[in-house]
């Protein structure tokens, strides 16, 4: 049975908060008149003002609780009900024009109970506006209820006085079980929820994470829900415990319930037709559009949900778009893109530059006997058309998955590959260096493409774009020794070679076959081994070149961190260079912290001090984000020293003048082929007769989709190239590189 309950009519818009919660010698608007900074003075109405108000058909329970600012024009509210303390700033004879819906400034058939207005607002067939606070040059148009209650939480994930703790809002993120879960709060960033997901053993860290986020916020009762300046909501129908900052634009919304809305000038949040959105946080810069159902849910900056996408118990990182499909229970990190009506996203960690293709399920949790399975991918996966995975997986980054669905779990350690399932063969076939080899012009859009439209306002992590960086390096460095030890097994089984030999031995031959360029290795049948939870073939292609190219983008990596470092600290000699190198550069393992490529060993650091209370707030460890963000060139520049010395046995602290040339002359080498390679790439497009076929002529196909050498992208990277040539001939001559060597004689 429903319960209604009958309370005096006097007592409307009155005693917010319970008595029980109410400090001793506060009103219940002690937090309110915190929350009021418009600097409006108020005053009582006159009786003349009232005279016009009742003319106007306003009632009132008290005229006296109704304050007005000296600008206020009674003749411009009409037929609006008035409870408890009511107070409005100037009324004047203008209209507000949004978006071609104008309204005239004032007052229009509305019920306003216990709120606050600023100055020159339209309140207009408001059928129920409750305590809230409303800035100035506000239009509420056709909205049916906007309320807040003396409880409410605007998203966080906190609990106010004498509330049971299970109602706390948590967020599912990574797996369906709730063994991942966090809190969500207004400016958490996708670090902070990679950090609560990821070290689940360490229970005081943990607690540490919750008082952080409980700390951000009071218990206290009685806060009023907020709507900032120039802000218009219009059509809308529930509204109950929201926070809406400045210049936002809500139209259409079924309804939204505890959650928070940062939106402001510089970039400013849309909540568009037939959304339903409950217990979350929208960063500023965001669109939600077109019946869209969101719960339990971080959307952050810049980031859109459109064509009724659904977003549940998950986190959507900086500038990330989501149409049309489902994503459940997924920690999802910056520029991501799901565009399609039948993807499935669940129980995941994204690790951003991501998109999913129509057709993909990544995946169902329903092939084993508990919903307790992940997919971990790292930056740049892009699972193709109808794609189907079982849980739990883990790919390397940049993996790209070709059509198919995957019978078995999937451990993809080698980076840039594309994977694929041979249904004719039955076997699963993985191709090392897939972007690199047939696809660089989309591996280095996409790199410019995503630095490009970062939009973020607040910068606190700096994320990774590069395709070359710390994560991609050490997959690459994971990767060689794999192939070389798959190629020596694949060796001795042709020469037939049954002696038992450790993997080292093994690892040894694949080098020396592939160091040389063997041309026996193109004839090899190559298997991996544990890359997938079955006992059928898997075959990696094109070994040969993907290790070479791979040995190559170790020591580009290099050369771009070393010109970076040069330009950075303004460095002119040889000498100084050589000098200003860091004296350790050991290979290490690095996190891909929401985004931001931290060290292990840091992140370590961070959770040592957060569990002794050395770092006390979210605030703290957002500095830190800003601490590492400003180490990271000199700690990247360790790293590809490090690479260069694994692989390649080259000590750069100790390398004379011609190394260094040596090294800078090969990254234009690199360069060049990366540019030409770029061109290609797209070219194939327009030598396909299959492409072709669909225009009457070239000079048809060029209107539709434009000249290969009118492609904006390909000329700026061939101008990037000549640019960089001269770089390095610049650097060369500045460096003194062209000096001969003066030996030195121990």
């Amino acid at each position: 049975m429903n319960e209604i309950n009958r309370k005096p009519l006097n007592t409307l818009g009155y005693d917010f908060i319970p008595a029980p919660y109410l400090p001793k010698g506060k009103d219940e608007y002690y937090l309110r008149n915190k929350q009021v900074k418009n600097g409006i003075h108020y005053r009582h109405l006159s009786a003349y003002e009232i005279e016009v108000l009742v003319r106007n058909r306003n009632t009132s329970d008290n005229w006296n609780n109704l304050l007005v600012s000296n600008a206020f024009n009674p003749e411009l509210v009409q037929n609006c009900k008035f409870f408890g303390l009511v107070r409005i700033g100037k009324l004047e004879p203008y209209y507000l024009e949004y978006h071609n819906l104008r309204r005239p400034v004032g007052f229009y058939n509305s019920t306003v109970i216990s709120c606050d207005f600023g100055d020159n607002v339209v309140v207009d067939n408001v059928n129920y506006i409750s305590h809230y606070i409303i800035g100035n040059d506000v239009m509420l148009v056709n909205c049916n209820e906007i309320a807040t209650t003396d409880h409410s939480k605007f998203g966080n994930g906190i609990l106010k006085e004498g509330e049971p703790e299970n109602i706390r809002i948590w967020m599912e993120l990574c797996n369906e079980n709730a063994g991942r879960s966090i809190l969500p709060f207004d400016g958490i960033l996708p670090g902070d929820a990679f950090l609560w997901t990821y070290f689940r053993d360490d229970g005081k860290l943990l607690n540490r994470f919750k008082e952080f986020t409980e700390k951000k916020f009071d218990a206290l009762r009685g806060y009023y829900g907020t709507i900032g300046d120039r802000t218009v909501i219009k059509n809308c129908r529930i509204i109950k415990d929201v926070k809406i900052g400045s210049d936002a634009y809500l139209k259409g919304a079924n309804k939204i319930k505890n959650v928070t809305i940062n939106s402001s000038s510089e970039a400013n949040t849309q909540v568009g037709e037939g959304c339903e959105l409950v217990n979350g946080i929208i960063g500023y810069g965001c669109r939600l559009f077109y019946g869209v159902k969101a719960v339990r849910f971080v959307l952050a900056s810049h980031s859109q949900l459109k064509y009724g996408a659904r977003l549940i118990n998950s986190y959507l990182g900086d500038n990330s778009t989501i149409s049309c499909c489902e994503v459940l229970n997924s920690l999802i990190f910056p520029s991501h893109e799901q565009h399609h009506n039948n993807s499935f996203l669940c129980a995941a960690l994204i690790q951003g530059q991501s998109n999913m293709a129509a057709g993909a399920t990544v995946g169902s949790n329903h092939n084993s006997r508990s919903p307790d399975g992940e997919i971990v991918a790292g930056r740049g996966f892009w699972p193709g058309l109808c794609v189907s995975l079982k849980h739990n997986s883990k790919f390397a980054c940049f993996s790209i998955l070709a059509k198919g669905d995957y019978p078995a779990e999937l451990n993809i350690p080698i980076p840039f590959s594309l994977i694929s399932n041979d249904i004719s063969k039955d076997q699963l076939v993985v191709m090392p260096a897939y972007w690199f080899m047939y696809n660089m012009y989309a591996l280095a859009r996409n790199s410019w493409k995503y630095t490009d439209r970062d939009k973020r306002i607040d910068k606190t992590q700096h994320l990774e774009f590069n395709f070359l960086a710390p994560d991609t390096i050490n997959d690459v460095l994971q990767a060689l020794p794999l192939l070389q030890k798959f190629t020596g097994k694949a060796w001795l089984k042709r020469e037939g070679n049954q002696k038992k030999m450790t993997d080292d031995e093994i690892i040894a031959i694949g080098q020396a076959l592939l160091d040389t360029n063997d041309p026996v290795v193109n004839e090899l049948v190559i298997l991996a081994d544990n890359f997938e939870n079955t006992r059928r073939p898997v075959r990696v292609l094109k070994v040969m070149r993907a290790y070479h190219l791979f040995r190559e983008l170790v020591m580009f990596y290099l050369s771009q961190q070393l010109l970076e470092h040069i330009s950075l600290n303004n460095i002119k000699t040889h000498e100084q260079l050589i000098e200003s190198l860091p004296s350790k550069a050991a290979i290490a393992q690095w996190m891909n912290v929401g985004g931001q490529l931290i060290l292990r060993s840091e992140i370590d650091k961070l959770n040592k001090q957060i569990v002794a209370g050395k770092i006390k707030d979210w605030e703290a460890v957002h500095a830190f984000y800003v601490q590492q963000g400003k180490n990271y060139p000199m700690e990247k520049l360790a790293h590809a020293m490090a690479a260069v010395k694994e692989v390649f046995d080259i000590n750069l602290k100790k390398a004379s003048p011609a190394i260094i040339k040596s090294l800078l002359h090969q990254s234009i080498t690199t360069k060049e082929w990366m540019v030409k390679e770029i061109y290609e790439s797209r070219a194939k497009d327009y030598r396909n007769p299959f492409r072709k076929m669909v225009y009457e002529n070239q000079e048809a196909m060029n209107k539709v989709v434009g000249k290969l050498e009118d492609n904006s992208f390909i000329k700026q990277e061939q101008k990037a190239l000549e640019d960089y040539k001269k770089e390095i001939q610049q650097l060369v001559t500045k460096l003194k590189l062209d000096k001969p060597n003066k030996l030195k004689v121990a």
